[in-house]
């Protein structure tokens, strides 16, 4: 595998699509939220993946709650009415609702500073959908605005137990080109070098491939190619 590239899971590219999935911690949530209301270009980025993750939603087939379960909450609801008053002041209930009044209050104040600040609009960008055996969507890649790195985020877990998945770009007329190694749990971003980039376009491919722990030993993908998509201008 190639050495040239590098990869931040900490940025901020990759949050905002981390943020989108819901798979942040309550602490970094709110350190992220916190950034929001005073950097409108990762708004801009959470915008861009919210467009581009919302069809995920349309794949997930709805699951009927069993029967017993409404019975359960009946059953609870029961059980806490019984019970003897206590003063509103020792009340959980009253300390939690009082803590969602204040959320809310929190929440309209941070509404009121995004609405407040003008986002400038995002220029065009490159995105892909890698799909995998069957059609069904394996990963979400997108290209940064100013072309110098590439989020990819899985749609679906791949088993590879002691294997790794290697990311590929493949020009029109060249040989696959390594973008480095990927996450089949979460979000990666990728920083591209200056020859990568010179590639990139929207007649490209990008591929992921199974490799042995390390990647490719030979820089050209050695083991199954499991998704794959073209880049194309959103």
């Amino acid at each position: 595998m190639s050495d040239e590239h590098s990869i931040d899971p900490d940025d901020g590219v990759t949050g905002a699509a981390e943020y989108v999935l819901g798979v942040l911690s309550l602490q970094q949530r709110r350190a992220f939220e916190a950034r929001l209301i005073r950097e409108p270009a990762l708004r801009s980025e959470v915008e861009f993946w919210e467009r581009k993750l919302a069809p995920l939603a349309d794949e997930v087939r709805p699951v009927e709650p069993p029967a017993q379960a409404w019975r359960n909450i009946e059953a609870v609801v029961d059980q806490r009415t019984t019970r003897k008053p206590r003063a509103l002041w020792d009340s959980l209930p009253f300390w939690r609702w009082a803590a969602v009044g204040s959320a809310a209050v929190a929440a309209a104040s941070i509404a009121l500073v995004v609405i407040r600040t003008p986002v400038q609009p995002s220029s065009q960008r490159l995105v892909a959908r890698l799909d995998v055996s069957g059609g069904q969507l394996g990963f979400v890649a997108a290209v940064d605005p100013g072309g110098t790195g590439l989020t990819i985020v899985p749609a679906s877990t791949a088993n590879v137990t002691q294997r790794v998945l290697e990311l590929w770009l493949v020009a029109p007329n060249d040989k696959p080109r390594s973008l480095g190694l990927i996450d089949a749990g979460r979000a990666i971003h990728i920083r591209l070098s200056p020859d990568t980039i010179r590639s990139i376009g929207a007649d490209a491919t990008l591929a992921v491939s199974v490799e042995p722990p390390g990647g490719s030993p030979t820089g050209q993908p050695t083991g199954p190619v499991i998704a794959n998509g073209k880049l194309t201008n959103l």
